[in-house]
């Protein structure tokens, strides 16, 4: 098979695409029929040192591309298709992998890659555990070739990138070997050096017991010290990378290094002409300074609880401020009229950085960034854009009444810079005065400041899009703050508004100016289209009890527009622009969302008939459409059924059709959530008035979770709402009980964390839980308030259906109160004991035969411990159910 293989494989890159298509149709075809014989033979062709490289390289490729993927479902599958392959099989394509390392005339290897794919596979499985050692030995032995010292070094870093940290933390000493040969001093071949040091970049996470040995964190450090001095940049850069990665993870080993080593190479960096160089010394202090707020954050929250913090902030940041800072600023000013707007640059990282080191080290920042402000007023733009963007960077940190008074002084000038003749000036200045009124809203508040300020705002939503887009956050901080304020000072009204507030006198020019703003032409740049509509919402969000008019005018704009732009839809003559008209759609729909929390249910019911045709136009329209049109219609759709309340049951059996279809999007995860919670909003408002629409969703729910499609985010939602639907319906609910426990069940037997430094598992097995707890309470309290109106037979047989599944539920509190591996968040306690009392209050003193004492009275004894006072209530809650019923609570 091997010569007609090279043939398919050199046709891979033909010029021709039907012959490219036929080569590769018949890959693909070959790794299903015939999957032990084909990546056997990819690795031949791979091997061999006397057919082109080209096709060397495809082997390679099409080889890795069938033992590993990025999409981790299919990855699993990959990996099982591998581990069941005969022995022989496995030994001959690790074989002819290995030997390929060092013989391929092209970079990055991919023998490299193939050998590390396979070692993912195997080295977790406890299978292939010496391959660590042969990379490492190769690597050391004085005979190997350079190149084949490269290509090991590579096969490391891509091991150490893609498989669990635990699973290698036994070999870090063989590994550091390797990469210590690879980067020290006497090597001088700087491909194998690069090789290395992206290794230890890759092998940081599970090096831990090595800097914790003073003498091998030394070496460590030594090496990469050595290496950042290197000639050639991309060593450089990568040994820098490393310093910023190694500062992250051991921060409390530093101390030694960062006088003589660490600060002087990373300003050194810092002032290096060569942006790629400059960034990594930048992002090193940016770490030091999110390092420092975290245990600053520890340290406070430690205090509040009478305890010593773990950890203490070695204050790097604050004693470097007055060095860094004109470095920083000196780099702010290094940008270009043409620079991209998405290119990642000193001047953009070193904005990030001064913005960081406000929050670290606070007042000191003023001192040090004050010269700078000098520039307002510079001839020289992008001296007086450096100034602005320093200026706004450094308004979280600082005492706010230094603040206040440094703002007073500047507001002035920094509003007449968004009428400078350069682009960028005027961009950066309406992004600053957004910064100035989130942080200090009561300088803006001033009569004479707002006079002045809000026709500039005015204006400037008419300049550029970028411009435009930065006045609508401003916006946004704006009237937060003004509505805050009212708050704060006047005290609310009805529905917890204020009266009025400063902006109420121009709240309809806004309105207006920000729809005529979302109708400019060139309003898809810059994502203006969108802040405008973001703006809108907010404005209505935060609108007081005398803007309410205007409100109710502004719902009445949106039903007009969104009329025209069904019309709009039809009439569109080619894709974009219809594409264009549906991105329109969602984001209306997106507004009325808040127009809707915000109306007087009288005036929502008034209003409902219109905004509910509307609504099932877009979702008619929507059936087997990609885009976010069906979720926002979906989610508008929850809020007006929020709005109505019971009065929405007359609206019942039209708008099913659409919820049926929104559960059926199983490959669509947000549009599926979206008609999720739709029936969430439906249970709670309608209560047993649902119930003639249940049968079809509950089917689909049910299938939502068997289904391989939905994401597991989504599915842990369905498990909620069942909870939802239980509550709604009562004993009617019997009916859907038998498959909602199973897969209660299931979800619970997967609620186990596995890793507990994988964080996405950790979250998800907590809402897994949290999500769980809610439905099986649900079903309890359905139950239990049957049983509340009085005895009967259905009653009866639905306590003792629902009471052969109290150890699950007792299992899941279980969990629910370990510590180990990893203690569950406040919103898992509360709903647990949430969960202990419905079972307390409905079995009695039964609940003693599943519930473990000690673990219950652990459980609780820390909800009543708790800061949120729901955990705190329920916590006490639970623990008195628990006493009528005798048992020896917390």
């Amino acid at each position: 098979m091997s010569n007609s293989l090279i043939e398919i494989l050199q046709r891979t890159v033909s010029q021709n695409p039907q012959d490219q298509k036929q080569a590769l149709d018949f890959l693909q075809s070959a790794a299903v029929q015939n999957f032990p014989d084909f990546v056997k033979e990819l690795s031949i062709v791979l091997q061999l040192t006397n057919v082109d490289q080209f096709v060397r390289q495809a082997a390679g490729l099409q080889l890795k591309n069938v033992l590993y993927s990025k999409e981790d479902v299919i990855r699993d599958q990959y990996l099982k298709r591998w581990l069941q392959l005969p022995a022989e099989h496995r030994d001959t394509v690790k074989k002819n992998s290995v030997l390929t390392l060092g013989t391929e005339r092209s970079r990055p290897s991919t023998a490299a890659q193939c050998v590390a794919a396979i070692a993912c596979a195997e080295l977790p499985v406890g299978m292939w555990n010496d391959v660590i050692q042969f990379l490492m030995q190769a690597v050391t032995d004085p005979n190997s070739s350079e190149e084949k010292k490269e290509a090991c070094l590579e096969t490391l870093g891509y091991i150490c990138h893609d498989i669990n940290p635990q699973v290698l933390e036994s070999q870090s000493n063989e590994i550091l070997t390797a990469i210590v040969a690879g980067m020290h001093s006497g090597q001088t071949n700087n491909h194998v050096k690069l090789a290395a040091t992206n290794a230890l970049l890759n092998s940081l996470e599970f090096t831990r017991r090595n800097f914790e040995n003073q003498n091998e964190c030394n070496q460590i450090m030594q090496v990469v010290c050595e290496t950042t001095q290197s000639g050639d940049d991309q060593v450089k850069v990568a040994s820098l990378q490393c310093l910023v990665r190694i500062m992250s993870l051991y921060y409390q080993r530093m101390e030694a290094y960062m006088k003589d080593a660490l600060f002087p190479i990373t300003v050194d960096a810092m002032r290096n002409q060569k942006s790629e160089v400059a960034l990594q010394g930048i992002e090193f202090w940016s770490s030091v300074c999110e390092e420092e707020i975290a245990l600053q954050a520890e340290a406070e929250e430690a205090q509040e609880n009478n305890q010593v913090p773990q950890q203490i902030s070695r204050h790097y940041a604050k004693g470097a401020c007055k060095y860094l800072s004109p470095i920083l600023l000196e780099k702010l000013a290094q940008q270009n009229e043409d620079d991209d707007e998405d290119e990642w640059t000193p001047s953009k990282a070193g904005g990030v950085c001064v913005m960081l080191l406000a929050q670290c080290v606070g007042d000191t920042i003023i001192e040090c960034v004050l010269p700078c402000l000098q520039h307002f007023s510079s001839p020289n733009w992008k001296h007086k854009e450096a100034a602005i963007m320093a200026f706004g960077s450094i308004l979280d940190g600082p005492d706010p009444a230094k603040l206040n008074e440094l703002v007073s002084q500047a507001i002035s000038p920094l509003i007449q810079t968004l009428s400078d003749a350069n682009v960028k000036v005027r961009d950066t200045a309406a992004w600053t005065i957004g910064r100035v009124c989130e942080a200090c809203g009561e300088v803006v508040a001033r009569p004479e400041v707002l006079q002045v300020l809000l026709p500039v705002m005015y204006g400037a939503l008419g300049q550029e899009p970028r411009v435009a887009a930065n006045i609508c956050w401003a916006l946004v901080a704006l009237t937060k703050s003004a509505y805050e304020d009212a708050a704060a000072k006047h005290g609310t009204g009805a529905g917890g508004q204020p009266e009025t507030y400063l902006l109420s006198g121009c709240f309809q020019e806004m309105v207006t100016a920000l729809i005529r703003t979302s109708e400019r032409p060139d309003s898809n740049q810059s994502n203006l289209r969108l802040a405008a509509y973001e703006t809108l919402m907010e404005l209505v969000k935060n609108s007081p009890i005398d803007c309410y008019p205007f409100v109710q005018q502004t719902t009445g704009t949106l039903l007009q527009k969104l009329d025209q732009l069904l019309i709009m839809e039809q009439q569109a003559t080619d894709q974009n622009q219809r594409a264009q008209v549906i991105d329109l759609q969602a984001l209306l729909c997106a507004t009325l969302q808040s127009v809707l929390r915000k109306m007087r249910p009288e005036d929502a019911n008034r209003m409902s008939e219109p905004i509910l045709r509307g609504l099932i136009q877009i979702m008619e329209r929507s059936h087997g459409r990609a885009g976010n049109v069906m979720e926002e219609a979906l989610m508008a759709l929850g809020t007006l059924i929020e709005s109505l309340g019971l009065q929405f049951v007359q609206y019942l059996q039209p708008i099913k059709p659409y919820i049926l279809q929104g559960l059926r999007h199983f490959e669509d995860n947000a549009v599926c959530a979206s008609a999720v919670g739709v029936v969430t909003d439906l249970c709670r408002s309608l209560e047993g008035q649902v119930l003639p629409i249940l049968d079809d969703i509950m089917e689909l729910l049910v299938a939502c979770i068997r289904d391989p499609r939905p994401s597991r985010e989504v599915k842990v939602a369905v498990l909620s709402v069942f909870g939802d639907v239980a509550l709604a319906i009562g004993l009617a609910f019997q009916r859907y009980m038998q498959p909602v426990m199973e897969l209660l069940h299931q979800a619970c037997s997967s609620a186990v964390i596995t890793n507990a430094d994988d964080i996405d598992q950790v979250d998800y097995v907590h809402s897994l839980r949290e999500n769980s707890v809610l439905a099986y309470a649900g079903i309890l309290q359905a139950v239990k308030s049957a049983a509340d109106a009085g005895a009967s037979a259905e009653v009866d047989n639905a306590k003792v259906f629902v009471m052969q599944h109290l150890p699950y539920m007792a299992n899941l509190i279980h969990l629910s109160a370990e510590n180990q591996p990893v203690q569950s968040p406040d919103s898992v306690i509360a709903a647990a004991a949430g969960l202990i009392g419905d079972m307390a209050g409905l079995y009695g003193a039964a609940v003693a035969q599943v519930l473990d004492i000690n673990k219950v009275n652990a459980l609780i004894s820390r909800g009543r411990r708790s800061r949120a006072a729901k955990t705190k209530t329920v916590s006490n809650w639970a623990a008195k159910e628990l006493r009528k019923c005798n048992f020896a609570s917390a």
